[in-house]
């Protein structure tokens, strides 16, 4: 089931698009002004808080070797039953 809150930042922020975009006779510097103020009350604290994690594949001629082997092993199928 979907956030409730997500749905309703997108709902607030399609109604604001809707009623003050340019294109329908709003004023640009208020439509900015207006989706700037919308981003940051739906940014919240801890949005970019997420852990770090740094994945290390080995390079050059070490990486190909690895990529190969791996290639191979999902390559390979079961044998047949019969």
């Amino acid at each position: 089931m979907p956030d409730r809150d997500a749905a309703a930042r997108r709902a607030a922020r399609r109604a604001f698009v809707r009623a003050h975009h340019p294109d329908v006779g709003g004023d640009p510097e208020e439509f900015a002004a207006g989706l700037a103020e919308l981003d940051r009350r739906s940014a919240g604290p801890d949005r970019f808080d997420a852990p770090v994690v740094v994945v290390v594949r080995p390079r050059g001629l070490r990486g190909v070797l690895h990529r190969i082997v791996r290639w191979r092993a999902r390559r390979r199928r079961p044998p047949r039953v019969r």
